[in-house]
């Protein structure tokens, strides 16, 4: 029992070890090679002992291997830690970041929010692209997937709201001939959207439209309203106005769909939605996650009905309704 509650108290050593691996790009620098701690230390600019000893740690976690005093990457590490590989896990720079904002996990609980200044809009360009970047790895894994649970029937105007890189925008613009999809974001974010857009050749099927939902509008005439991973980062009072704007933005009879994590109604499950909520506490002002009981009373406050819920294998909730 007490060896399990120092496992998990020293959890983080691990963690820290592969973080750190990932921020230097060590495994993009041994590629298929095989390397001594000497020249990856002289490649990385770090010093030699302690560029060492991390490789070692690397080996005993199973990420490298060592021979005759070479490193070289592991299986694992070959496929998914190399930059420029097919299954690179980008996503692992913006979980640097939240290595910062964990950190301070302590002083958020005794202040009730983040103690980290500036708004996500606001954190800087390689901040902001190592989130988007983390956000569409993720998106890219359960798109089809998430999008097989949709109804598309009759959907040809589609509006991604907060949409980050288009990946869902694109994957429903995939999904069936005629729909056309328009991502809503900040300007900070449409450059890079954008980009994402362009390098899958979907720029004359999915446009983007800067903006804040918060201040703006979000136009009108949609058949359908996509939300996925939003209301998490906003209270209450956020979300009910917010999914009024996107009950405006639909048709008579249009649908909006709501994907989040979304926490049991004693918020003790499942795992991921409850310390999620921690995820947000320590980096959002007022951002939480949400019971189906809450995120239902928003949308029939925002005047939609016919509320379904569908679960998706990886953890995430779809929550339907229609104007």
């Amino acid at each position: 029992m007490q060896r399990g509650i120092l496992e998990m108290a020293t959890a983080f050593q691990r963690s820290r070890v592969l973080l750190t691996a990932h921020e230097l790009d060590l495994f993009t620098l041994l590629g298929e090679t095989w390397k001594s701690s000497a020249e990856v230390t002289k490649a990385l600019g770090t010093d030699s002992r302690g560029t060492d000893r991390l490789m070692n740690a690397l080996c005993s976690m199973g990420l490298l291997e060592k021979r005759d005093g070479r490193f070289s990457n592991a299986l694992t590490a070959s496929r998914f830690l190399v930059r420029g590989k097919p299954e690179f896990m980008a996503g692992l720079m913006h979980t640097v970041h939240l290595w910062e904002t964990w950190s301070t996990l302590t002083d958020a609980v005794r202040q009730g929010g983040s103690v980290v200044s500036g708004a996500i809009g606001d954190r800087g360009e390689e901040w902001l692209r190592a989130f988007i970047a983390a956000m569409h790895w993720r998106g890219r894994q359960h798109a089809q997937d998430v999008i097989a649970l949709l109804d598309l029937t009759g959907v040809s105007q589609v509006l991604d709201v907060g949409g980050g890189s288009g990946v869902y925008a694109m994957a429903l613009a995939r999904a069936k001939p005629g729909i056309t999809a328009v991502v809503f974001d900040l300007p900070s974010v449409v450059s890079m959207t954008q980009e994402y857009i362009a390098k899958e050749e979907l720029s004359d099927r999915v446009k983007t439209i800067s903006g804040d939902y918060e201040a703006d509008e979000l136009g009108r005439g949609f058949d359908l309203v996509f939300l996925s991973a939003i209301i998490h980062s906003n209270s209450e009072n956020g979300n009910r106005a917010l999914l009024r704007k996107c009950t405006d933005a639909l048709k008579p009879e249009g649908q909006l769909i709501v994907q989040d994590f979304i926490v049991d109604e004693d918020r003790t499950g499942p795992p991921f939605a409850v310390l999620f909520a921690l995820n947000m506490l320590v980096g959002t002002e007022s951002g939480d996650t949400y019971t189906e009981s809450e995120v239902r009373e928003w949308m029939r406050e925002a005047g939609l009905s016919g509320i379904g819920r569908k679960d998706t294998e990886f953890g995430t909730t779809l929550l339907t309704g229609r104007k």
